[in-house]
């Protein structure tokens, strides 16, 4: 596990490839660390509430259980991120790339999706509750099993759909809300 001085000190000097570290149950609340490559990374059950992650590389990474209340995840890559359990809740995902992300029983309850990416993300039972999905990519997204109640659906992409029938009614029931 790293040392959180030194993971401060480190970025402050310029370094900012910390991909693969363990930052488990660690305490970044409000730090400032845009532009940094926590890929791979094990931030599961951190506290990093309200802190700037924009334009960061966190693909792969473990962030079960993670606080990330009122956090900037703005332009963020997040490929493949695990968020279950997550707290999300007035986080900023503006542009965030959320391909194939794992977001089941996430809290995103009044976060800022617009432009965000969620192609095959795995949503079931995550919180969208007054979320802004304007011109968020669902495609390939399955859409069961989520609270999206006073969510901003405004001008959604479009998703491929394989035709069938039931893949349309979960479209157009999710777009309706």
């Amino acid at each position: 596990m790293v040392n959180i001085q030194q993971l401060r000190h480190e970025y402050n000097q310029g370094y900012r490839d910390f991909s693969g570290i363990s930052l488990h149950s660690v305490n970044l609340k409000q730090a400032h660390l845009s532009g940094v490559d926590f890929s791979h990374c094990d931030l599961s059950n951190a506290d990093v509430s309200g802190a700037d992650f924009s334009r960061s590389d966190l693909i792969s990474s473990n962030l079960t259980d993670a606080d990330l209340t009122q956090a900037d995840l703005s332009g963020t890559k997040l490929m493949g991120a695990n968020f279950i359990g997550a707290d999300l809740s007035g986080a900023s995902l503006v542009g965030a790339d959320l391909t194939q992300a794992d977001l089941r029983m996430a809290n995103l309850e009044g976060a800022d999706l617009r432009g965000a990416n969620l192609t095959a993300a795995i949503v079931s039972g995550a919180n969208f509750c007054n979320a802004n999905l304007t011109a968020a990519c669902l495609d390939k997204t399955g859409l069961d099993d989520t609270d999206h109640d006073g969510a901003n659906l405004g001008h959604l992409r479009a998703p491929v759909m394989n035709g069938s029938a039931d893949e349309a009614h979960r479209w157009v029931s999710w777009g309706a809300h």
